[in-house]
């Protein structure tokens, strides 16, 4: 039931480490070589131990899944092929006894094709449900109402016979479009959203909210300048001015904040992506009537890791009054795993161990995508064995998601790695056997306890929870940032670049060494290494 939290403290969410789980792929609990609630529910106790202080659950939710269950068709169902409504109870119960908070996604920008409410629209132009999607006319040629794309590729229109027209789909033709602008369909949102608050749930990270109203007008986006980075779709060739990204949006969100306040301590956290991410970003966090974090896509789709595109990312955060609270993650289940993406197959131990470092050190929430504190790589599949509709639609110029989706490795000799007793819904990584938990936790070296330890030391250092940031230094390998709050002072400094980098000798060293990892100390910095000390003084 809702409650009032009058608690001065600082929140719980605020700094907090967060564990993806992508459901289909931690535990396959029944045979069936697709993972599912009691799988999880059953490594719960891993995922305390690690140290985490939440776990985001990826959509479990009724769904033909022709996007993996973010084409949902019943917003308060479990798929059967995840469990039960009961699963998902005891799922929450015993994250709570284990003191670990649980946020699970909302999809409230589209929904599926099959969901009851699309079906009663589409039957007329005259239902009660007539304008909860979004429909138009074709123009006077038969074409489509505007020239917008969708994600996936091709028009962002589908015509519908049954009421002679084209409705809105900015992904899948199978995800039509919600009207968000109708106040009846933001209540039955915020009503899907209280169903969940009543069972127990901590928080939503909210997907793809800036797709949640369109212009009302129809009018065509204008094309895209030209760009060095290839264009594979559609959709790139254009500026998304008018089925995105609406000024009505934040209106809708505190609406939901209102509600989500209203229940106590809870999260909320949005995805934004896109060409104008970080006005958006700060827009839908802005001031405390609006959601408490944004999820930006800065690091995801990277093809580098370096020192100023850190300093340019935290840079854009500050800590000052109206600002909202950033969340950050090198990895999801949309984005090819970073080692693949930012290290050599000889650097990827060492990459993986000074990255974990740097991610433990940011401003702001910080996100763990399952498997990343093992250190698993991405997984390339076989046109055959691919699932992603991207993948598919664009092959093979995108690069699938699949890679990133495969199954969690629990033990090295087990078969398939301990994920389930059938074949799974994906292959298994050829080198993740030897990065599976079972390895790992029996070693006090391996990235697994370095994550462990790392996660413990955020935790009870307040200037690396919450403090505040600042860049000192950031040069084409070394980067340099400060985390301070009250008298506490920690700089954390990390080497890039595959070569030695000596001390900065203008940075005080002054101070106790809390982390470091790959030999660095306070005369050197070895290739990819880190360290964080807390300063005797607080200069």
């Amino acid at each position: 039931m809702p409650q009032t939290d009058t608690s001065t403290a600082v929140p719980w969410w605020k700094g907090a480490a967060i564990y993806q789980i992508y459901p289909r792929s931690f535990a396959d609990s029944n045979g069936d070589g697709i993972g599912d609630l009691p799988g999880i529910t059953a490594h719960l106790d891993y995922v305390a131990e690690l140290g985490v202080d939440a776990i985001w659950l990826s959509p479990f939710f009724t769904s033909p899944m022709k996007d993996f269950g973010y084409d949902v068709a019943d917003y308060r169902g479990v798929d059967p092929i995840f469990g039960t409504i009961e699963d998902f109870d005891a799922l929450v119960a015993r994250a709570h006894e284990l003191d670990l908070k649980i946020l699970i996604d909302q999809v409230y920008s589209h929904c599926s094709d099959e969901h009851p409410w699309f079906l009663e629209s589409r039957s007329s132009r005259d239902n009660p449900k007539a304008d909860w999607f979004v429909w138009a006319d074709a123009k006077p040629d038969g074409s489509p109402p505007t020239n917008w794309q969708s994600v996936f590729g091709g028009p962002a229109w589908t015509w519908d016979a049954r009421r002679g027209q084209y409705y809105l789909h900015n992904f899948l033709k199978d995800q039509p479009q919600l009207n968000i602008h109708n106040e009846a369909v933001q209540q039955a949102v915020l009503d899907v959203a209280r169903f969940w608050l009543d069972r127990g749930v901590d928080g939503f990270r909210l997907d793809a909210i800036n797709f949640a109203m369109h212009d009302p007008e129809f009018r065509d986006n204008p094309p895209a300048p030209p760009s060095e980075k290839p264009r594979t779709r559609p959709f790139d060739f254009q500026l998304k001015r008018f089925n995105q990204s609406h000024p009505d949006i934040p209106r809708f969100v505190e609406r939901l904040r209102a509600l989500t306040d209203s229940y106590g301590a809870k999260f909320t956290v949005a995805e934004v992506g896109g060409d104008d991410a970080e006005r958006e970003m700060k827009l839908f966090t802005e001031g405390n009537k609006r959601f408490n974090s944004a999820y930006g896509f800065d690091f995801l789709y990277a093809d580098a890791l370096s020192p100023k595109m850190v300093a340019d990312a935290v840079s854009r955060w500050p800590e000052q009054p109206g600002m909202g609270w950033p969340s950050w993650a090198f990895e999801n289940h949309d984005a090819p795993r970073a080692l693949s993406r930012w290290a050599s197959a000889e650097d990827a131990d060492r990459f993986a161990r000074m990255k974990m470092l740097l991610l433990a050190a940011l401003r702001g929430n910080i996100f763990i995508y399952y498997g990343e504190e093992l250190g698993l790589t991405q997984v390339s599949i076989p046109f055959d064995k691919l699932q992603d509709p991207e993948a598919i639609a664009n092959w093979p110029m995108t690069l699938s998601r699949d890679g990133a989706r495969t199954p969690m490795p629990w033990r090295h000799d087990a078969p398939n790695c301990g994920f389930g007793d059938a074949e799974p819904w994906l292959p298994i990584g050829p080198d993740h056997a030897a990065l599976a938990v079972d390895v790992q936790r029996a070693d006090p070296e391996s990235l697994y306890s370095l994550t462990r330890n790392l996660l413990a030391l955020r935790r009870d250092t307040p200037a690396l929870r919450t403090g505040d940031i600042a860049i000192v230094h950031a040069d084409d390998r070394l980067l340099v940032i400060d985390r301070r709050v009250d008298s506490q002072h920690v700089r954390c400094l990390f080497n890039l670049g595959t070569a030695d980098a000596p001390w900065p000798s203008h940075l005080e060293a002054d101070g106790t060494v809390i982390a470091a990892v790959n030999g660095a100390d306070t005369t050197r910095l070895p290739p990819l290494s880190g360290l964080y000390l807390e300063l005797r003084s607080s200069k």
